[in-house]
């Protein structure tokens, strides 16, 4: 097994484990009396720690290991997801999440950075593509696995099935190949970033990570009081439009590398994910995971996309870190999102958030097409 597959295996269970605790949780929550605010807070220190980490993270890419990192993420990981099963204090479980957190985004950031510096020969669509493609079949199979799990057994089942899931993987990182390291300034990461072509691109990246917020919130709450769903029928509604995200990122890794197709269908898909987000709404349930579907096509476009761009950035030798800083306006995103979304949703309707999130992709997809004209990536 080459690196290749080593990392696609590791991002596959960090997904498997992650995003189906990330969708699934708020149950959790509900269930030991977890009121709204704190649910949205918890949610919000998860998403904060790539504020903190993203740009460390990148530099010890950068200048020390990828694969010291990804071993120390791992373990954390694991640990933090065991620790989740133990706790039912508010403050608590909000640390705990936050070292979630940090554990999630150091292995996110290596193992992009692996492709991102990994010189063979091969089409960037393929590449990136496949990278997506196993990130979302990790989200895919864990929600659904998650969902089936929570349903018959209980979420302390899953958090331990989960944390022995990160463990057993601990021992591939020790054949991951090192990629070369360089010493670079503060002021080669500022000039990489502060830039007009990398500043228009990060707002793109900004508006598109609202929507996450809402999906850690309200989300599962919203299936559940909206349509009466229990459980398995939640993690059924959420985890199999996922699997047409992975579907999608794998038809992108299929199509022959083409700027100009590239930047026209990530358009498409920005804004075939916003109309899906607004009109899963739809009282009719069928109907609403149809347009869920619609949404999840254009996400899992998006999402390939996405890390192509940020290759094409920045140099091989600070990609690291200077990914690193987009990682923080994904984050920033993120948190903005949790914390207004699941106010809005809690206090006002949790069919409200999907609305106002798919208008900002619709938006996004109209903007991009501006950034795209003005400027070449």
């Amino acid at each position: 097994m080459d690196t290749y597959k080593r990392i696609h295996l590791i991002n596959f269970i960090r997904k498997f484990t992650s995003n189906s605790i990330f969708f699934l949780i708020p149950l959790h929550f509900i269930q030991i009396g977890f009121p709204g605010w704190q649910i949205g807070f918890i949610m919000a220190c998860y998403a904060a720690a790539p504020l903190i980490f993203s740009f460390p993270a990148g530099w010890v890419n950068d200048r020390f290991s990828i694969k010291r990192a990804v071993q120390v993420a791992v373990l954390l990981m694991g640990l933090s997801i065991l620790l989740i099963s133990c706790t039912k204090i508010f403050i608590l479980m909000a640390l705990i999440f936050l070292f979630l957190g940090i554990a999630n985004n150091i292995l996110d950031v290596s193992a992009n950075n692996y492709f991102f510096k990994d010189q063979r020969e091969m089409d960037q669509n393929k590449k990136f593509g496949l990278l997506s493609f196993w990130l979302a079949l990790g989200i895919a199979a864990g929600t659904f696995f998650g969902g089936m799990l929570t349903h018959y057994v209980n979420f302390k089942a899953l958090f331990y099935i989960y944390a022995l899931m990160l463990f057993s993987i601990f021992f591939l990182t020790f054949k991951i190949d090192e990629e070369q390291t360089y010493r670079v300034s503060i002021r080669e990461y500022k000039l990489s970033f502060i830039n007009r072509k990398t500043i228009l691109f990060a707002v793109i990246i900004l508006i598109l990570t609202l929507h996450w917020g809402a999906e850690g919130t309200v989300y599962s709450p919203f299936l559940k009081e909206y349509f009466g769903l229990n459980n398995l029928q939640v993690s059924l509604y959420i985890s199999l439009p996922l699997f047409m995200m992975a579907l999608s990122a794998f038809l992108f890794s299929s199509l022959k590398y083409d700027l100009r197709k590239n930047k026209r269908l990530f358009l498409i898909a920005m804004f075939a994910s916003g109309l899906g987000l607004i009109l899963m709404v739809n009282k009719n349930i069928y109907l609403s995971f149809l347009f869920r579907v619609l949404h999840e096509l254009g996400d899992g476009f998006i999402g390939a996309a996405v890390v192509l761009y940020m290759s094409r950035l920045f140099e091989k030798k600070n990609i690291g870190g200077s990914s690193g800083i987009l990682m923080m306006i994904m984050t920033c995103g993120h948190i903005i999102g949790a914390l207004a979304f699941s106010f809005l949703g809690f206090h006002v309707g949790l069919h409200l958030p999907f609305i106002v999130a798919g208008c900002l992709l619709i938006l996004n997809a109209f903007y991009g097409n501006y950034v795209f004209r003005v400027e070449n990536y």
